[in-house]
């Protein structure tokens, strides 16, 4: 499954990608916003996009959007099991899938055209990682840094 979701600054492109990945025949479910609201808070969108991703992290995709991409990313990124990259060029978006393994993509709205972005959101739809030993020890490190943070934070309360 992908999860969408996207802020005010993000609606637009938001739409033109769910209209992409209907076309495209995806499992897709956008989370909002379902309508423009200028004050509304990107950081809602990302950890519900994550949240849903962090369910089945091998199998679940996401795309998050806002103006920079960088809040949404930042965001996205504080759910345990999420590698959330931004993405500005398919060659990129191709590594982070291919050797780091992302599973939420972040788009900066404010700095992509809609062909820009559906070419990144093409490219991290298909492009599958390479499980070689070198990308699975490193995502192996990142588990195991998370594990601990997670452990002691839980300690604490």
């Amino acid at each position: 499954m992908i999860y969408i979701g996207a802020d005010h600054r993000g609606f637009e492109l938001k739409g033109t990608i769910s209209r992409f990945l209907k076309g495209r025949e995806y499992g897709f479910e956008d989370v909002g916003t379902f309508e423009y609201q200028r004050d509304d808070d990107y950081v809602d969108f990302a950890i519900e996009v994550a949240q849903k991703t962090a369910q089945n992290p091998a199998g679940n995709r996401g795309i998050v959007i806002c103006g920079s991409g960088v809040g949404v990313d930042i965001a996205a990124n504080k759910v345990r099991g999420i590698r959330c990259g931004l993405g500005f060029a398919e060659d990129q978006v191709h590594a982070a899938r291919k050797d780091d393994n992302i599973n939420i993509l972040a788009l900066a709205s404010d700095n992509a055209t809609e062909e820009e972005a559906l070419r990144l959101v093409e490219k991290f739809l298909e492009t599958e990682f390479v499980e070689s030993d070198k990308y699975l020890r490193r995502l192996e490190k990142i588990e195991r840094f998370e594990k601990a943070v997670y452990e002691k934070h839980k300690d604490n309360q």
